[in-house]
């Protein structure tokens, strides 16, 4: 059977933590970006982090952070995962990453739509332009990075790429199943990463909804 890795993002609070670890969740990611309604601190994601048990992994993610800043989350969390959701560029991606000896992740920030007359977005390109990130995590493109709970068109994926891809975006109870099917076998493997699918408000996860998204996620795998 199948086991698909699952990660929820956005966490600010305590109880939200301990939620997602006993739901079974194999990471959890923490939005250092000021702009964003999920936003945490790195001392507060530290704190945060202290709750989570042995092999469940924290993410920290930035959006065109200065080198000092992330520097300084790094220093605060040792062990957690790299994601880059911003502009930064694959030989920025790997210095920082190799400076802070860090596994991470680069976000691939896709269209809902495709314009007439343009390319559809070029995920084998970007997988070979990112070829040292650990994983792609897929996103809808929205404003303010992430979040938007918006889906993309699964569908103008390629078959072939040569990435551990994440599904994101918009993903909920209702359609990881949908899009675990849609992806399946297209990447090296493939995890899923859910906020505002899990949320009561946004910053606030809702235990029931955590839940039922694990859920149907292990259901998905048994299938």
């Amino acid at each position: 059977m199948t086991r698909t890795r699952i990660k929820i993002c956005g966490l600010t609070r305590e109880q939200d933590i301990d939620v997602a670890v006993s739901a079974g969740v194999d990471a959890v990611g923490f939005v250092l970006y000021a702009p964003s309604p999920r936003a945490v601190t790195a001392k507060r994601a530290a704190e945060l982090a202290k709750r989570l048990p042995a092999f469940v992994t924290p993410v920290l993610l930035f959006v065109n952070a200065s080198n000092e800043e992330i520097s300084h989350a790094c220093a605060q969390m040792p062990g957690a995962w790299l994601q880059f959701h911003g502009d930064e560029t694959p030989e920025a991606c790997q210095h920082i990453a190799d400076a802070q000896g860090r596994r991470w992740m680069r976000a691939a920030r896709i269209p809902l739509e495709t314009p007439a007359g343009q390319p559809p977005f070029d995920l084998l390109k970007y997988a070979h332009d990112y070829q040292n990130a650990h994983a792609l995590l897929l996103d809808a493109h929205v404003e303010g990075y992430g979040g938007g709970g918006k889906t993309f068109n699964w569908s103008q994926l390629p078959q072939n790429v040569n990435a551990h891809l994440v599904l994101s975006g918009g993903l909920n109870a209702a359609n990881v199943t949908e899009g675990l099917s849609a992806l399946r076998g297209r990447g090296l493997s493939l995890a899923v990463d859910v906020s505002s699918g899990v949320e009561s408000a946004k910053g606030i996860k809702d235990a029931d909804k955590i839940h039922a998204f694990v859920n149907a996620v292990r259901l998905a795998d048994a299938g």
